[in-house]
């Protein structure tokens, strides 16, 4: 049957019976087909079939702007055609490129891009037609699985997630053209980019003044000379400009409000950013998300319009500098800032797929006091978000149209990068920002001391009269709080200040008044409406506060000449002050001496401890090969990265240092690791951190009593202030600087174009299945598929990864009843017990009881290794010839007491209907108090004493990885060191001096070692539940990555020349250390 399209070409439709009768037709012929929404593509003039609406818009649209008059075969409203369609969009259904991912995104991209009118119209989108070309080509003639788009698409995401440079993808484009002639692709890598950027969004290139004292942008944007300095706003040469008009700098904006319409566009992510008001903590005292801190609680009580609507967005900034050459000779520094969105479950929002770009500030200077300039277009923005919102379509509630608002929580950064933003300056007498003018400091020679925490420990105690701390007694009162009132009153005291870095204008330096204490600004970010009321602003970054504590304490332990506050001007703060004269420098002659420190090893104690971290070995992907940062001849540790400093603080300084030094050192920094420990917990419990708060005064003021005061930089102060920032604020993992750190890759020009790219990649990433993507790509240790079982013994899944070992026949022999009749006749007595319930249709008896009951194959499989729900286990045999350690294995008792051992064989057996399930068989040592102790909260066993000898099988499920590493504080090697960690602060303890480790009478003399239990996010630490083999080659390609560690981020570093943006900086260029002079 022939459809009459001729009423699509009339003109005069107003009044044209023949228009509408043909109109109403057409209507009735689409109704069938709208989706389950009732929505439908719109074949109108602005329209072209890029949006779709309801029947009544549809019918509103074709009257008022006419038909399409290429849309000749009507196969979005239901005529019966099999070839392809001539309109510039294809048929998702239509038989050519069937199912083809790229349409979804597209018209998710198209949909919530374009402007919303009364109507609900949308704007053609003619920036768009190039992608809709490639999406109606067909790859080869003939090949109908990919479109041309789908295929580019894929491709460059390949390139991507396998860091291929810009070369060798052309080189792959010229390979694919020789072979395939007909194969309608791109020429080069510079074409695949550009038709990527289309379904980016973009950024803006703003002018700035050389000096950075002004923005060419807005009302200044058609400047020629900077409004502050007068400074010409391109490049001269001999006072001349050059043919063509270069601006000193440029500063690249990535607008906000588009990138947020995005999470919103596609239902796999709007449903997400709806996370934080139904994945909260049901529990006040337990916090696993910033929505369970105090802050944020207080935020929505003040703003409660802005509660109300859960869709609305929650930001945090972070900006820090880094030398994008990767050669530090090279002075220039470049300032990503970096806004993540909190709306999202707290395994997403911190993931580089979720991270958006908002500013590359150029270099080759740092911005500093300027940085607010900077900021400027990205503050307006925000102003514009928080006051009116942006119409935004929630593919999560079927499109439908809502104001979506976004405000600013807070900012991470380090401690300098924090002074840029915040404008309190990070030296000086009054560093702290929290303490404000009330910071305990003290001057020493050629720097500021933050010494004299004796006054934050109350009144009465009597260490407030000892002289032993600095010769004095203390009665200071602890430092005040200071509401929001306090710090607005100080700023409006703070004079106004030009920007820029010009001699003659903002480059004059001036001394701040003493009614100015520390700010030198106002910051920009009190432009925001609810900025002042927030109460936790600039968070204290816990990756830097730790790697710069854990530097100056190892290398003063080590007596690191570079690294080390044990200086000369340190023992002559001690003559000043008059205390300790036992480290006093002397005269011998005509030298010089300087008596060696309790605090600081001895030569042999210092070798003894890098042969202690060179001998570790960290389960698969825990944490780099540290025997790397060994010198040679075992005299020093050199360049720890930020991780392998939070390895070392949390892991092993508390069990390396415990010998070497005597007891009060040793069990004061053994409480301030275990703090750390407790600190980074993914769950924290805010009693903990209460207490934690009270404690580490105690800790702090221990360490004064050992350390000079030039140890006490203002890194070891910031400390204190933690836990209360961890109780407003949720956990430590969501608010460091580590995600962020690894988020920036090439230099300004590249790495904004680059971005837009990698940013369309991830989203169109989003859709495929049938590829391995960011968002669907298995785990390092990925265990399979999960299936449920009713009954606990066969939780124990199996996925096998290789062929096993080898088979054996094994007799099953029940191994719970020490009585040997008891073993060798359960077997058949609970067989024949459930068959005969069987058969009187005993209710209790199910399938899989069935199954048990009816004994597995004689044939059992053995593997080297298994993969046991993201935790990869070795057997004993193989893991001595691995660089990593994963055959450490424990288990909870009866009565909670803990069991250690060693995996030996991993067994899989196999019942009726493809049930099975897997054990391991353990080598258990004896755990009873002549054989294990604990002390400061670390674990000694011996492990010379083999026990349990008749009872060696555990469900795989019931397995806890541990790992263990040699004891240095015995020469005999008899004791055995066990630190456990949960993913809850409430299983850290901080120990106060539990007296000497006793002796202990052993009767062997093998070597020993030390478990400690790796922490798993968001896995049970008790019950496992699948399992995965590894057979010989698969765990051998595994050994070879030996310098994987814990951050996930670290995996989206890229090549240089690659679209990705992540980059790994170097760590030491963070450091933060308080200058020799003020």
């Amino acid at each position: 049957m022939t459809i009459d399209k001729s009423w699509t070409q009339i003109r005069k439709r107003s009044n044209s019976t023949v228009f509408w009768q043909g109109l109403q037709s057409f209507l009735q012929m689409a109704k069938p087909h709208v989706n389950d929404r009732g929505f439908i593509r719109c074949p109108c003039n602005k329209c072209i079939n890029n949006a779709q609406h309801q029947l009544e818009v549809l019918e509103t649209h074709i009257h008022r702007f006419g038909f399409m008059s290429d849309y000749n075969d009507w196969i979005y409203h239901g005529e019966n055609v099999y070839a392809a369609s001539s309109s510039n969009v294809l048929h998702p259904n239509s038989g050519v490129h069937d199912r083809d991912e790229m349409f979804e995104v597209l018209e998710d991209i198209i949909s919530n891009d374009a402007e919303v009118d009364q109507l609900g119209s949308q704007s053609s989108n003619v920036q768009y037609d190039d992608l809709f070309t490639a999406l109606n080509s067909e790859l080869y003639p003939g090949v109908s699985s990919f479109s041309s788009l789908n295929f580019l698409v894929k491709l460059m995401h390949l390139k991507v997630m396998n860091k291929w440079t810009n070369k060798s993808f052309d080189e792959l484009l010229k390979l694919l053209k020789l072979v395939f002639p007909k194969m309608d692709l791109v020429e080069s890598h510079y074409e695949a980019k550009k038709l990527m950027t289309k379904m980016g969004l973009g950024y803006q290139s703003i002018h700035v003044c050389k000096n950075d004292c002004a923005l060419f942008w807005n009302e200044s944007s058609m400047s020629e000379t900077c409004p502050v300095c007068f400074e010409s706003r391109w490049k001269m040469q001999a006072g001349r400009r050059t043919g063509k008009n270069v601006p000193h700098k440029v500063l690249r904006y990535f607008p906000l409000a588009p990138r947020l319409k995005r999470l919103f566009a596609t239902s796999k992510t709007a449903k997400l950013m709806r996370w934080h008001q139904s994945g909260k903590s049901t529990d006040d005292n337990v916090m696993r998300h910033p929505v369970d801190g105090r802050a944020w609680k207080d935020f929505d009580s003040k703003h409660t319009e802005f509660a109300d609507d859960v869709r609305n967005v929650r930001l945090g900034l972070a900006a820090d500098g880094f030398n994008p050459f990767n050669n530090m000779s090279i002075s220039y520094s470049m300032w990503p800032v970096v806004l993540t969105t909190y709306n999202l479950p707290p395994w997403l929002c911190m993931k580089p797929e979720y991270l958006m770009l908002s500013l590359l500030i150029p270099g080759p200077q740092s911005p500093g006091k300027d940085m607010d300039v900077f900021l400027r277009p990205l503050i307006e923005e925000l102003n514009e978000l928080w006051e009116n919102g942006i119409d935004t379509r929630d593919a999560s509630n079927d499109r439908k149209v809502f104001k979506m608002r976004a405000a600013l929580l807070w900012t991470v950064n380090d401690f300098p990068a924090r002074s840029s933003l915040s404008g309190w300056s990070g030296q000086g007498y009054k560093a702290c920002p929290t303490c404000n003018e009330n910071t305990p400091s003290m001057r020493v020679i050629g720097k500021t001391a933050y010494f004299g925490h004796r006054r934050f420990l109350p009144s009465t105690h009597r260490w407030r009269s000892n002289l032993d701390f600095d010769g004095r007694t203390d009665r200071k009162r602890p430092p005040r709080r200071f509401s929001s009132v306090d710090i607005m009153d100080q700023l409006r005291r703070v004079k106004t200040t030009i920007p820029g870095k010009h001699p003659n204008y903002g480059g004059v330096k001036r001394k701040r008044g003493d009614d100015e204490l520390n700010w030198r600004k106002k910051s920009i970010f009190y432009e925001l409406p609810y900025w002042a009321e927030i109460e936790l602003k600039h968070n204290l970054d816990v990756m830097h506060i730790e790697k710069n504590i854990c530097d100056s304490l190892l290398g003063t332990l080590m007596g690191d000449p570079h690294k080390s506050k044990d200086t000369d001007n340190a023992r002559r703060d001690l003559q000043n002050l008059g205390i300790r004269s036992e480290l006093h420098l002397y005269k011998d002659g005509n030298k010089l001496m300087k008596p060696a420190a309790e605090y600081t090893f001895s030569e042999a104690n210092r070798r003894k401890f890098c042969r202690f971290v060179r001998s570790v070995k960290f389960p698969d992907g825990f944490a780099a090969n540290l025997w790397k940062n060994v010198a040679q001849n075992d005299s020093r540790i050199v360049g720890l990265k930020s991780h392998d400093c939070h390895v070392i603080m949390q892991r092993l300084l508390p069990v390396g240092c415990r010998s070497l030094v005597n007891k009060t050192i040793s069990s004061t920094i053994i409480e301030l690791c275990t703090f750390f420990n407790q600190l980074c917990a993914r769950t924290v419990n805010v009693t903990d951190m209460v207490k934690a708060q009270d404690q580490l005064v105690i800790i702090l003021c221990k360490l004064e009593r050992i350390f000079p005061p030039a140890f006490f930089d203002i890194m070891i102060h910031l400390v204190l202030h933690l836990p209360e920032e961890v109780i407003l604020g949720g956990p430590v993992f969501m608010r460091w600087m580590y995600p962020f750190e690894r988020n920036a890759a090439k230099p300004e020009g590249s790495i904004s174009e680059g971005y837009v790219v990698d940013e369309a990649l991830n989203f169109c990433s989003r859709y495929f299945d049938d590829i391995e993507t960011r968002f669907n790509r298995p785990d390092r240790n990925d265990d399979g598929i999960h299936r449920t079982r009713r009954l606990f013994v066969f939780e124990s899944q199996c996925k096998p990864m290789g062929k096993y070992q080898h088979k054996q026949e094994l007799q099953l022999r029940g191994c719970l009843n020490p009585d040997k009749a008891h073993r060798n006749e359960f077997a058949d007595w609970f067989f024949e017990k459930i068959y005969a319930m069987n058969r009187v249709h005993a209710p209790e008896v199910t399938h899989e009881l069935l199954f048990l009951a009816s004994k597995s194959n004689v044939f059992v499989s053995s593997y080297p290794a298994c993969i046991v729900n993201g935790v990869r286990f070795v057997t004993h045999a193989r893991d001595v010839r691995l660089k990593t350690q994963n055959s450490g294995v424990s288990v909870p008792g009866t009565e909670n007491e803990m069991f250690y051992g060693q995996l030996q064989e991993i067994l899989e057996f196999s019942y009726l209907n493809d049930f099975s399930v897997v054990l391991f068989k353990c080598k258990w040592f004896r755990c009873d108090s002549r054989r294990m102790v604990t002390e400061n909260n670390i674990t000694s066993i011996n492990i010379t004493s083999e026990s349990y000898k008749d009872d060696q099988f555990i469900l795989a499920s019931q397995a806890q990885q541990v790992f263990y590493v040699e004891d240095p504080s015995r020469e005999d090697g008899m004791s055995d060191i066990d630190l456990l960690q949960d993913n809850s602060s409430s299983n850290f303890t901080l120990f106060v001096d539990l007296g000497s480790l006793p002796q202990i009478n052993l009767q062997r003399n093998d070597g020993d070692v030390i478990p400690i239990v790796q922490p798993f996010t968001a896995v049970s630490q008790h019950v496992y539940e699948t399992v995965s083999f590894l057979n010989d080659d698969d765990e051998e390609d595994v050994s070879e990555e030996d310098d994987e560690t814990v951050e996930e981020s670290a995996d989206e570093e890229t090549d240089e020349g690659n679209d990705a943006v992540d980059t790994e900086e170097d760590d030491d260029d963070h450091s933060y250390h308080t200058s020799d002079s003020d």
